[in-house]
């Protein structure tokens, strides 16, 4: 029942520190995320002895081999072969501990993406009507679903070797210390330029992520709505022109991607480059060392082998710091959502209406989709219980607004609706909405079978309850003409189901609900004469006895309201039977002239 509202989009304000909130979101798993980085740090700590004895396998065999002044002594393999061992236990040991850290990181990363996809979903169920009036619905989706498992991918590929790479550097760096000062000295030199490069290449690369999820919210919101409207697309011949918009929207996604992968793959090469050029100045420093003896052969092989590993976190946390650019943006695009204006929060109190007889009171109510555009300006309506109120008028008068202000899909900016004398704004929207049935013009099946959708609104329902209810609103004939019956499964699209065979679902299942006051919206503009005659006898069944709001289009339809309401404008500019209307010659009197149905030919039904 979506009204029609200014065409004006808000500009959302972006979501701040998406890091940090992110960094939040993992508190609840600190336990977790400790026991992973002990692992990687022990791990890391089991790896770092391996270069040492390396260094020392080296110079056993070197003195074996040339020996020092001296006659070579021979290889002691017995002690080589220790140390062998020993190196491998120590690479097996390594490898266990780097896989626990592994699992839990992934293991925290699912718990995180689990609760954020939670919290989006309830945050939907938050939303006001308007934000999703105002935004596509492929948008929406595209950050609940996209966005987050972009995010999910980015957190498992990146965490790990971000804990691994800052540990290392730490490690790395004091046992390169502890082998020759002057050698770590030297490779330290090309540090502040690698960070410089990779700050400089990460800060480009982030407003390229940003709009590369953007842009393919957009795509998925072109698609969506193509897919919804194929039928209508082909029928007036539209494919060039939503081809035409599928590829611009495409070819965005692909440029900003584009941008945002080279920024992103270019940090690697660099960070490289400059990394050989540091090996480059070690080699040649450490020569020198072995040459006037201040340095053993093995001391240069452990301290260049550290020195790869003191360069890879470095190109590591860099390659990191621009995989994180995508994962920041979806964050921020994700965390935007969460941040939308909600609905007003529930009463503290609210009250209740034990026995809803259906008296329905508009009291001086105002309202306005934009605040510089009004649209309701003081309408006040008394509706009798049991009685059925025709709102009529032309596109734009507020006819469907009053039904959605009446269940507080919209709140009203002043005046009061009263239900049964209760004010509406003090009840639980759930409690209030549950005294009202609804049917609209544009039907709604979820996939699933026949008998599941008459029975949504009534869980409790038994299969007699949903079969009186779809005798009830002439909907059993049919049900019971289609292969599996009750049990027929409707698609997406409910296909093999006519929209007016749709509409008499939506009524069963309206009726089933048992409401105390219906809102019937253009229930029966897009039917044929028969079924619309199926529909309003379904009508009077469902209607007796109740409170009924019928927005109608077709004045056939609303002839015998108790009252009819005539809007525009936002304001009631008639009311009364429809004699009474004619004989006054007034809106509704042009209504009727202009739109007069010709009287529906009589049809038996049963």
């Amino acid at each position: 029942m979506a009204p029609d509202v200014p065409e004006e989009h808000e500009e959302e304000r972006e979501s701040e520190q998406p890091v940090r909130r992110l960094a939040a979101l993992l508190r609840p798993h600190r336990r977790s995320v400790g026991l992973a980085l002990t692992a990687g740090v022990v791990g890391i700590l089991l790896n770092a002895f391996g270069p040492l004895l390396l260094g020392r396998v080296t110079d056993l065999i070197a003195d074996g081999v040339l020996g020092h002044g001296g006659p070579a002594p021979g290889v002691d393999f017995g002690a080589l072969g220790r140390l062998l061992m020993i190196l491998l236990v120590l690479y097996v040991v390594a490898s266990v501990f780097m896989l626990v850290q592994n699992w839990l990181v992934a293991s925290v990363v699912r718990l995180l993406i689990h609760d954020l996809r939670h919290r989006a979903q309830e945050k939907l169920a938050r939303l006001p009507l308007r934000y999703f009036d105002r935004k596509p619905a492929g948008e929406t989706l595209s950050r609940g679903t996209d966005d987050v498992d972009n995010l999910q991918q980015t957190l498992q590929q990146t965490l790990t070797d971000l804990i691994s790479s800052v540990f290392s550097l730490v490690i790395m760096l004091s046992l390169m210390l502890i082998i020759s000062p002057s050698l770590a000295g030297v490779m330290l030199l090309s540090v502040p330029v690698s960070g410089l490069l990779a700050a400089w290449i990460s800060k480009r690369a982030q407003p390229q992520y940003a709009a590369q999820w953007s842009a393919s919210g957009k795509l998925t919101a072109h698609v969506e709505e193509m897919c919804a409207g194929h039928a209508l697309v082909k029928a007036f011949d539209r494919r060039a022109e939503a081809e035409q918009r599928f590829d611009e929207r495409n070819e965005a996604v692909y440029r900003a991607g584009s941008g945002a992968q080279f920024a992103s793959g270019a940090i690697e090469p660099v960070m490289m480059f400059v990394a050989n050029l540091g090996y480059v100045a070690v080699a040649v420093v450490g020569a020198w060392k072995v040459v006037n003896g201040s340095l053993t052969l093995g001391d240069v092989q452990a301290f260049i082998l550290y020195a790869r590993q003191f360069s890879q976190p470095i190109v590591e946390i860099a390659s990191v710091a621009g995989r994180l650019q995508s994962g920041v943006a979806s964050a921020q695009r994700v965390f935007t959502l969460l941040d939308a204006p909600e609905q007003e929060p529930e009463p503290d109190r609210p009250l209740a209406v034990e026995r809803v007889e259906g008296r329905v009171e508009f009291q001086d109510v105002s309202f306005r989709y934009s605040p510089d555009t009004p649209l309701i300006e003081g309408l006040s309506l008394s509706v009798e219980p049991g009685s059925t109120v025709a709102v009529v008028g032309p596109s734009g008068a507020g006819k469907t607004t009053v039904a959605n202000l009446l269940m507080r899909f919209y709140e009203i900016d002043s005046g009061r609706i009263l239900l049964d004398g209760t004010d509406t704004a003090a009840m639980n929207r759930d409690d209030l909405r549950s005294r009202f049935g609804l049917v609209l013009q544009d039907t709604w099946l979820f996939k699933g079978t026949i008998a599941e959708n008459i029975a949504y609104g009534s869980p409790g329902a038994t299969r007699a309850d949903i079969v009186e209810a779809a005798r009830a609103t002439y909907a059993d004939r049919f049900i019971r003409t289609l292969s599996q019956g009750y049990d027929t499964v409707l698609d997406d699209e409910s296909g093999g189901v006519s929209a007016g065979e749709k509409q008499l679902i939506t009524v069963a299942r309206a009726f089933l609900a048992r409401p105390a006051v219906l809102v019937l919206d253009e229930a029966t503009s897009s039917v044929d004469t028969r079924t619309e005659l199926l529909i309003q006898r379904a009508m009077n069944t469902l209607r007796a006895g109740r409170t009924s709001f019928v927005i109608a289009h077709r004045l056939s339809t609303i002839r015998d309201a108790d009252v009819i309401v005539v809007m525009e404008s936002g304001r009631i500019v008639e009311q009364g039977t429809h004699d009474q209307l004619i004989d006054a010659q007034g809106a509704y009197a042009r209504l009727h002239a202009a739109r007069a149905d010709a009287p529906a030919a009589d049809v038996t039904v049963g």
